[in-house]
C-alpha cells in the first residue's frame, strides 16, 4: 500500500514537473520570439558595416551568426498554442529569411572587410545586400513587431519600443 502511494506520488510530481517544464510564461514566448530579434538590427542597412570592422570582422560575424542560430533553435522549441502561432511564425519566418543571408552575403562582406577591400568595394557589395534584402526583412519584421506589440499589451509586458 505504501508502496503504490509512493509511486502515485512520484509519478503525480513527475507531470506536474514535466508540464511545467513545457509551459512557458507569456514574458518568455516575448523575450525568445520577439525581443532577441534586436540582433539583427542593421541587416540590410547601413548599420551592418557600422557593426562589424577590422580586423576581425569575420569573427564578429561568426558570433552574430551563432547567436542568431541558437534563438532560432529556442523558437523552434517554443510550445505553440492559440495565443503564441502567430508570433512564433512569423518570428521562424523572419529568422528563416536573414540567416542565409547572415551565412553567405554577410560573411562574404566580413571577409571583404578583414582583407582590407577597397572602400567602394565594400560599400557597392554592402548596398547591394540592401536592395535585394530589405524590402522582405523590413516586411516580416515589421509583421512580428506589430504581432508582438499586441501579444505584450494582452499580456501586460512593459515593452519600450522606441517609437512610443
Amino acid at each position: 500500500m505504501q508502496k503504490n502511494l509512493l509511486y502515485l506520488f512520484l509519478l503525480s510530481f513527475c507531470c506536474v514537473f514535466f508540464i511545467r517544464c513545457n509551459t512557458a510564461t507569456p514574458e518568455e514566448y516575448f523575450n525568445v520570439a520577439v525581443l532577441n530579434t534586436n540582433m539583427l538590427s542593421g541587416f540590410a542597412t547601413n548599420g551592418m558595416l557600422r557593426q562589424i570592422g577590422p580586423p576581425s570582422a569575420g569573427e564578429e560575424m561568426k558570433t552574430k551568426i551563432k547567436f542568431l542560430e541558437e534563438n532560432f533553435e529556442k523558437v523552434k522549441d517554443l510550445k505553440e498554442t492559440d495565443d503564441t502561432k502567430d508570433m512564433i511564425k512569423a518570428s521562424l519566418n523572419l529568422y528563416e529569411y536573414v540567416l542565409p543571408v547572415y551565412k553567405t552575403e554577410y560573411v562574404q562582406l566580413a571577409d571583404l572587410v578583414d582583407k582590407g577591400a577597397p572602400e567602394d568595394q565594400i560599400q557597392s557589395f554592402d548596398k547591394s545586400i540592401q536592395e535585394k534584402y530589405y524590402p522582405q526583412y523590413e516586411a516580416l519584421y515589421d509583421k512580428l513587431i506589430r504581432i508582438g506589440k499586441s501579444y505584450a499589451a494582452k499580456h501586460n509586458i512593459k515593452v519600450n519600443w522606441g517609437d512610443e
